[in-house]
């Protein structure tokens, strides 16, 4: 790349262009604050288009302790941010857009027609509107000694002076969509504390499966189930067996403890109800009925409906002499263990854990080691499981920062 240098000046420079960026963008604009947003990548929101994929799922419909409840211990920090714009206040923001949301049978809340694309653009169009400018290919390397922003563009390096800086880039999975962390190094010199990344919303490995697993069931769905982890309530849900382990929304909506277990006594064990309907009793007394001369795998089947990659499932974790016991089988099918002993690596998560630590950051979610400069959005330390409540603390804490950013310039003035 041919490299010239340019010095630029802006009110406010945001970095990065996901939800978190563009929401604080709309609040500065609003305020009348001259905003210039840039963002690594060809295009902005490139994220949040890829989670509509499957269904934009937005946000959700539970109640607020229970929603609130999602962000684990990290609870009280989200708790303001979602105080001030929460679900319905976000619902409201998506209906101003000229978008209609409907609720789902899991309380889940998505757009009427299910798609980001819609939304992405409607809501571009109006920060083109309000003024906002958008500068797309264009890197954040971090700052100079001038203290100015240094940003690699398609024309060279540029360097941006601001009055005040948001920094919305994303946390570190999914790097080929722009989260890649990379701003984890010109933050930790700043003397900005950190919590170190990792993988959330993830799948898990085991040791190792057995050839006959890997070959017929990888990619086979668990469904109606449930898996209990500790002595926590089970949770109902469906996952999938990998090649290497086992993911899916159940296992999502469980991947912070057994992740943290894992960290901490190098493996975790989830026990798997196969038939989380039928009590223990019932179960094992259809394994009592006499089978005749009919193979257990038969006997399973018609009289548990128990088959393909639950069988095998059985087979895999249970010793063979298990199976001529019906106590010692019903409470397997009851509670199965299998041990995990790592996550899939970071870039292949749904999002991170880890990131700019709220400790470091005044209630504004303005850096304090570096006046001026705010952070919002998934790079923040927090986590939650997938259902819209990490997107409805991407958006809640964008606006948070652009409430922030402009107390903070109306200060300075």
């Amino acid at each position: 790349m041919t490299r010239s240098s340019s010095t630029l000046s802006s009110q406010v420079a945001i970095i990065g262009g996901g939800p978190a960026g563009l929401m604080a963008a709309e609040v500065l604009s609003q305020a009348g604050i001259k905003v210039d947003l840039y963002d690594g990548m060809p295009s902005v929101g490139r994220k949040f288009l890829l989670a509509g994929v499957g269904g934009m799922n937005i946000t959700h419909s539970e109640a607020y302790p229970a929603f609130l409840s999602r962000y684990a211990e990290r609870a009280p920090q989200i708790a303001p941010l979602l105080r001030a714009f929460g679900a319905d206040a976000l619902c409201q923001w998506i209906h101003d857009l000229g978008i209609e949301t409907f609720v789902g049978s899991s309380g889940r809340v998505f757009p009427t027609d299910m798609k980001a694309a819609p939304l992405l653009r409607a809501w571009l169009k109006r920060l083109r509107d309000a003024g906002v400018v958008i500068h797309t290919r264009h890197r954040w390397l971090g700052w100079d000694d001038s203290g100015d922003l240094r940003i690699d563009s398609p024309e060279g390096e540029k360097t941006v002076k601001a009055d005040a800086t948001l920094l919305a880039l994303g946390g570190g999975s999914w790097s080929r969509l722009g989260s890649d962390g990379a701003w984890m190094l010109p933050l930790e010199q700043r003397g900005v504390g950190l919590a170190p990344l990792q993988p959330s919303n993830c799948g898990f490995e085991v040791q190792a499966w057995s050839d006959l697993m890997v070959s017929k069931f990888a990619g086979a769905p668990l469904k109606n189930i449930a898996i209990g982890l500790n002595d926590d309530v089970p949770r109902l849900g469906e996952c999938v067996i990998t090649a290497t382990g086992i993911e899916g929304s159940l296992i999502y909506a469980l991947s912070a403890p057994i992740r943290e277990a894992i960290n901490l006594n190098g493996s975790a064990t989830i026990h798997l109800d196969l038939l989380p309907g039928k009590p223990v009793d019932k179960v094992q007394t259809a394994l009592s009925k006499p089978r005749g001369s009919r193979s257990m795998s038969k006997h399973l089947h018609s009289h548990l409906g128990i088959d393909g990659v639950k069988a095998a499932l059985l087979r895999e974790l249970t010793p063979a002499d298990c199976f001529s016991d019906p106590a010692l089988l019903a409470k397997a099918i009851k509670a199965l263990p299998l041990t995990l002993v790592k996550t899939r690596p970071l870039d292949e998560a749904i999002s991170s854990a880890g990131g700019v630590m709220f400790e470091s950051m005044d209630e504004r979610l303005m850096l304090k080691p570096l006046p001026g400069v705010f952070c919002a959005g998934e790079m923040l330390d927090w986590e939650a499981p997938t259902g819209g409540y990490l997107l409805t603390a991407c958006f809640a804490s964008g606006r948070a920062a652009g409430i922030g950013m402009v107390g903070w310039l109306k200060r300075k003035a």
